[in-house]
C-alpha cells in the first residue's frame, strides 16, 4: 500500500526485455537505501517487487500483465520514473490509500499555467467514471491528486510549484500516456452496491416510466 506522495524521482539504467517480460534496473536520483529484498516500490504508480540492489540501484521485474495495462512499456533507458516505498504502519497519510494497481492509461490533452501552478486536463476510458468525482481523488503516474473538475471521460488536476519540482509531471506534455488508479474506497462501495443498482435497473426496464414509478421514487 502507498500513499501518493512520491518520494523522488528514478532514472531507468537498463531494460532487460524476455519476451513480453521484463526486468528494470533503477537507479534512484536520491537518497533511498536499506533496500529489503522483496520489498514493494511504486515505480510510476506500479506496484513492484524488488529483485536484487546494489548501493546505488535496484531491480524489479515487470510482467506481461503490467506491461499491457500501463507506461512502463513506453520507458526507455535513461527515462525518468516516479518512486514511493510501500507504506510503513504508523506513517503519515498525507495523500490517499493507493494499492499500485492501475486501472488504465490516461492521455494529457492539455496544460494551461495558472499562476505559479499548471492545470492539466486527461481524458480517460469512460467506464472508469464512476469512480472519479470532483474533489475526489486519483493517482497519477503514482502521484496523489485532487480532481478539480471531471465529466464522464476527462478530469482537472492544479499541479502546485513543489509537485512540478519533485516528480516527473514537469515533463507531461499533450499527447503523454500516464498511469491513472482511481479511488480504492470508492471502488469496493460500488462493487458492494452492484446487486442493488443491477436490480433497480432490471426493476426500471420491467415497469417502464410509469407515474406509480415516479411516485415511489419521490417525484411526485
Amino acid at each position: 500500500m502507498f500513499t501518493g506522495l512520491v518520494q523522488g524521482i528514478g532514472e531507468i539504467q537498463a531494460i532487460e526485455a524476455r519476451g513480453k517480460e521484463s526486468r528494470i534496473r533503477i537507479s534512484p536520483l536520491f537518497a533511498l537505501k536499506d533496500y529489503v529484498l522483496g520489498e514493494s516500490i511504486a515505480v510510476n504508480g506500479v506496484c513492484l517487487t524488488v529483485e536484487d540492489f546494489g548501493p546505488d540501484w535496484f531491480l524489479v521485474y515487470a510482467s506481461k500483465e503490467t506491461l499491457s495495462r500501463t507506461n512502463l512499456n513506453l520507458l526507455g533507458t535513461g527515462s525518468k520514473v516516479n518512486l514511493e516505498r510501500a507504506l510503513a504502519l504508523g506513517d503519515r497519510l498525507g495523500g490517499h490509500l493507493v494499492s499500485g494497481h492501475i486501472d488504465c492509461l490516461a492521455r494529457v490533452e492539455s496544460i494551461k499555467k495558472i499562476g505559479e501552478s499548471r492545470l492539466y486536463r486527461l481524458s480517460f476510458p469512460r467506464e472508469q467514471a464512476p469512480f472519479v468525482i470532483p474533489k475526489g481523488s486519483v493517482a497519477l503516474d503514482g502521484i496523489s491528486l485532487t480532481i478539480n473538475k471531471c465529466g464522464q471521460d476527462f478530469l482537472e488536476v492544479n499541479i502546485i510549484p513543489a509537485t512540478q519540482k519533485e516528480t516527473t509531471i514537469s515533463l507531461w506534455k499533450p499527447g503523454t500516456l500516464v498511469n491513472m488508479e482511481t479511488d480504492l474506497i470508492g471502488k469496493y462501495v460500488y462493487r458492494i452496491l452492484s446487486p442493488w443498482r443491477e436490480a433497480e435497473d432490471n426493476s426500471r426496464v420491467s415497469q417502464g416510466l410509469t407515474m406509480d414509478f415516479l411516485r415511489k421514487k419521490g417525484f411526485l
